[in-house]
């Protein structure tokens, strides 16, 4: 089974991501910002990271780009998944890492097309 780190401050954006990424058969681990998603990727890196721009502590930009530096970092499909939606915001993303965008809000169709866009589902 494939599996997903969902990184969001939102309690209730992880909880509608992680419905769609189980549905999608995930098994899905959370995080509420960049610090526990290093932690969680230490422990276990996850084939797939559902991520955030703007969250305390560590941000999603922050986080992929120390992730993409670790051992086993390049590893992982990296989806942003947020409100930032300006080309500029994109364009650094996808330079430090990020293999796909997506603007909140979402659904499960947009995660599905995504998905399969980098070959994950």
């Amino acid at each position: 089974m494939k599996t997903c780190l969902v990184v969001d401050d939102s309690r209730v954006v992880r909880k509608v991501a992680r419905k769609i990424l189980e549905e999608l058969s995930f098994a899905c681990d959370e995080a509420e910002d960049g610090r526990q998603a290093m932690e969680a990727c230490v422990r276990r890196m996850p084939d797939l990271i559902l991520l955030d721009w703007n969250m305390p502590v560590m941000n999603g930009i922050e986080f992929l780009r120390s992730l993409r530096q670790m051992e086993g970092g390049d590893v992982p499909r990296v989806v942003f998944c947020t409100t930032e939606n300006d080309l500029a915001h994109i364009q650094e993303a996808l330079s430090a890492g990020a293999n796909e965008y997506i603007m909140k809000p979402f659904d499960s169709d947009i995660v599905q097309s995504k998905l399969a866009q980098i070959g994950l589902v």
